[in-house]
């Protein structure tokens, strides 16, 4: 089963519930539904993950464990997925939405400067926000679909060879 495989990727429960972060969640956090692998918890948190790694926000990783919680999503998978977008790759990420967002408003998409003090944030974040918004948006809900479905067909696949494999060695035995 592709349980072994999520398993290795996702942290305890333990470590989850203990996590200084998570601790507004209070009793929900002890649901067993949300520690359970299977194909639908699964697929479930790849969405989660996938579409809140690509918003632009802060606190992603808190907004999927609230998510994961209202659809009865694998805690810990949602909260590892949004890692996609880490400190390596936010810049690319963000700038394809961008890009995506320009295309779909049909702005321009010229260059920019990016600075981090309140002058820029007051003056240059306001032409950003649309155009990064709305392409966060449309590619973080093309990317969760395409995470879910995948997710879903390889989880089949994998139920399917160990059906083969269960069903060969049937066949040598007797």
């Amino acid at each position: 089963m592709p349980q072994k495989l999520f398993k290795k990727l996702i942290p305890s429960p333990a470590a989850i519930k203990s996590s200084l972060p998570f601790e507004f969640l209070g009793e929900h956090i002890h649901d067993p539904n949300l520690w359970r692998l299977n194909k639908k918890s699964v697929s479930r948190a790849v969405f989660i993950g996938i579409f809140c790694a690509f918003l632009p926000i802060p606190l992603q990783m808190l907004l999927a464990a609230v998510l994961a919680i209202l659809f009865t999503a694998n805690l810990p998978l949602s909260v590892v997925i949004v890692w996609i977008s880490n400190p390596f790759t936010f810049a690319p990420l963000f700038y394809a939405c961008y890009q995506t967002g320009v295309f779909l408003l049909g702005g321009d998409g010229g260059r920019f400067h990016i600075e981090l003090n309140w002058e820029w944030l007051r003056n240059g974040l306001p032409t950003l926000w649309k155009p990064l918004l709305t392409g966060s948006l449309v590619l973080g809900t093309a990317f969760a679909f395409a995470g879910y479905f995948a997710t879903l067909l390889y989880w089949r696949s994998a139920v399917l060879k160990k059906w083969q494999a269960r069903s060969k060695k049937r066949m040598k035995i007797q």
